[in-house]
């Protein structure tokens, strides 16, 4: 559906407005797809992100910083969104052996299960979903790439 017609304006100032502003309901517009796949496993977006990053790392494990760099979602609290996934045994933290003031952050075998799980369902789901070509999907990424500089 175009832009103009979910969100009822039939103007904008430029093109380059329109999709400043289809780019931002776009991202919620995805965002709220991938909930539902993700609230069976009692997981956020942020929280999933994290643990998108640790199994990247994987087997190594990453401090704070290097999460919090890595977040898509820059204005997250990464060390809280650490401790939720902690008290669900997803993630576990120990002191760095080479530097005692850091602390490491890996994921538990049931937190790579569940990453992996999750990981499956939402290519599933996009695959049901997909309604554009490969290509188009490169091409999207080489502009969006481009607009970030």
């Amino acid at each position: 559906m175009k832009l103009e017609d979910e969100i009822k304006q039939k103007k904008f100032s430029s093109e380059f407005h329109k999709a400043q502003i289809n780019i931002l309901f776009t991202a919620s517009w995805v965002n709220g797809q991938v909930i539902p796949v993700m609230k069976p496993y009692g997981i956020s977006s942020q929280q999933f992100n994290i643990m998108r990053i640790l199994r990247g790392q994987h087997p190594n494990p990453a401090p704070l910083k290097l999460l919090t760099e890595r977040m898509i979602d820059k204005m997250s609290n990464t060390s809280r969104l650490v401790e939720k996934l902690v008290q669900k045994k997803l993630v576990e933290r120990k002191i760095c052996k080479d530097n005692r003031r850091q602390i490491d952050i890996s994921l538990t075998e049931k937190g790579m299960d569940v990453i992996n799980k999750i990981s499956d369902d939402m290519e599933k789901f996009f695959k049901r979903k997909q309604e554009i070509t490969p290509e188009e999907a490169k091409e999207l990424n080489r502009i969006l790439d481009k607009l970030r500089g």
